[in-house]
């Protein structure tokens, strides 16, 4: 058993993996009835990757993206304690964590899915968070990685714009309190609209004559656009201002805005709702479109990559999507 004494958490390197395919707007427009600029205008997304390849998974993105994290920091695989996948999307219903860990080389990992959707990046940062305080562990890689291509129905014009495949990793480690980058985090989950986004069961009864077993399969992405929009700028706001006030901050100490890229038109109504200056908001949106729980990720390492984000900049991240689930984490960022 490891000592239980309260320790800091930090981010010490971020990766991310993208498919080479690209589909933009144009073309998605040869498949359903719509155009360039009717999707923009509705989302801000101009283009997403897709895994197409055959044999291909959520996992080989991962793999991708934590390869490129450790080698940031030259960090061997065996380092690392605990391995966090956020998916939906997994390639096997009892969890690809452990395929991660296995291809990576990080065969000292203790390793499990964790889904949330959109929001599971923000629950693996606090979930690896929480280990790391209490001692338990000392390096921590999250990743967040879907690929909802493979869950699309690709004649619902509702849905086939908005969703691209990615991934995004960081790995975590335990620090003096002095030098904790995780601040404070708010978690929230309301059950009771679970249908305004599901990938749901279809359910038939097995012919065999004597067993009268329920199976089934599962369908494509369901969502009602117009409440998963209200929920997000109703409640996201009110997530970062609790946050904020628990740690006797204010709006005006964020130096960055990283939320889930769903859609543009949340990300400037959340900005809005607490009067941040559009510049502050971190989007790569209309590359990607939305990757659910790699979003974020994604988001976080190309800002690095391009020098964004100084030391102990203050970056307010906040995830929302199906469950409904919603949060929030806010980072001092200590540079690596």
């Amino acid at each position: 058993m490891k000592s239980l004494t309260i320790q800091g958490a930090k981010i010490l390197a971020t990766g991310s993996a993208v498919p080479h395919v690209v589909l933009n707007n144009d073309q998605i427009s040869q498949i359903v009835q719509t155009s360039d600029e009717w999707i923009f205008n509705r989302t801000g997304i101009k283009e997403r990757r897709l895994l197409t390849g055959s044999n291909q998974s959520v996992a080989d993105l991962a793999v991708i993206a934590s390869m490129k994290a450790l080698d940031k920091i030259s960090m061997d695989p065996s380092e690392i304690d605990l391995i966090i996948l956020a998916t939906s999307s997994p390639n096997d219903l009892f969890g690809t964590a452990s395929q991660i860990q296995s291809s990576i080389g990080a065969f000292n990992a203790v390793a499990f899915d964790l889904t949330a959707a959109c929001s599971g990046f923000v629950l693996g940062l606090v979930t690896a968070s929480q280990f790391l305080k209490n001692g338990s562990y000392s390096n921590i890689l999250v990743i967040g990685a879907d690929v909802l291509s493979k869950w699309i129905d690709w004649s619902d014009r509702s849905t086939c714009i908005l969703f691209g495949d990615a991934a995004g990793a960081a790995i975590l480690q335990s620090c003096s309190k002095d030098d904790n980058s995780i601040l404070n985090f708010q978690l929230n989950t309301d059950g009771q609209y679970a249908n305004h986004l599901s990938i749901p069961y279809k359910e038939r009864v097995n012919s065999h004559p004597v067993l009268k077993l329920h199976q089934g399969s599962f369908n494509y992405i369901s969502m009602n656009g117009k409440e998963v929009y209200k929920f997000a700028v109703s409640q996201v706001p009110l997530s970062i201002l609790q946050c904020l006030n628990s740690l006797n901050m204010s709006v005006n100490d964020i130096d960055w805005l990283l939320l889930h890229q769903a859609n543009e038109r949340i990300l400037k109504a959340v900005a809005e709702k607490l009067s941040i200056h559009s510049n502050k908001i971190i989007s790569n949106l209309s590359k990607y479109g939305n990757t659910s729980a790699a979003s974020i990720p994604l988001a976080l390492d190309e800002a690095l990559k391009e020098n964004k984000i100084s030391d102990n900049d203050i970056i307010v991240i906040a995830g929302f999507g199906a469950g409904l689930t919603w949060g929030t984490v806010i980072v001092r960022w200590k540079s690596f």
